[in-house]
């Protein structure tokens, strides 16, 4: 088979799936939980942290523990799920992964558990089209750190940084592929909080029927 040259990483959750997850209550929840074991403290602005940035200021404490991580992990993967449950496809995502599937590597780089990723990938009928999923475990650190794009680069090494594309709806995806050195698609999300951020999108997208037209006119530059 030829190898591809080409290669396309997509978020999963708002990008792909409308899933309902409760982020705000998973925030608040990890923020309670290490609150109450002296990982934090109590007059932090937790609202302006993901979930996974609030466990990275509990292992920074010195004092976090692999019980108590496990716990607070237990606890984001039951809102993950729960919110997946009845996640259905974004519009017009099937039609884009059929026209991109042979263009190149089509790649899901998640925060949530890999399991739980897989689960509702399969489950919405599209697990099939990816070469390669990547949750939490594949990552040292979570997005916007930019571990998961170099994991994924690792594994097509073939593939030059120029030749990757990352989509997804959040300033983390943004944050994630500037630092990992490719470029980013920003599906629907807020320019405001983008700028605000120091994320620089190269597109815009509204629709996932977009897209395609979008990375071949990238590569063609």
């Amino acid at each position: 088979m030829t190898e591809k040259q080409y290669g396309i990483i997509f978020d999963m959750d708002n990008t792909l799936l409308q899933s309902r997850i409760d982020f705000g209550g998973m925030k608040r929840a990890v923020f309670e939980e290490i609150v109450s074991r002296g990982l934090c403290a109590g007059d932090l602005a937790w609202q302006d942290h993901t979930a996974s940035q609030l466990i990275e200021l509990a292992r920074q404490s010195g004092k976090m523990t692999k019980e108590a991580e496990g716990v607070i992990w237990e606890a984001v993967e039951r809102f993950e799920r729960e919110g997946m449950r009845e996640a259905i496809l974004e519009p017009h995502v099937l039609d884009m992964l059929t026209d991109l599937y042979d263009y190149g590597y089509l790649i899901i780089l998640t925060n949530n558990a890999r399991s739980a990723a897989v689960e509702a990938l399969t489950r919405t009928g599209i697990a099939h089209y990816f070469d390669h999923i990547a949750g939490r475990e594949q990552m040292t650190a979570l997005k916007p750190s930019p571990s998961g794009i170099l994991h994924v680069l690792n594994q097509y090494l073939h593939v030059p940084e120029e030749r990757w594309t990352f989509v997804g709806d959040s300033w983390i995806d943004g944050k994630a592929a500037q630092d990992g050195g490719i470029r980013f698609f920003l599906y629907r999300g807020d320019s405001e909080e983008m700028a605000r951020r120091g994320v620089r999108p190269h597109v815009h997208i509204r629709h996932m029927s977009e897209l395609g037209g979008h990375v071949r006119d990238q590569e063609g530059r």
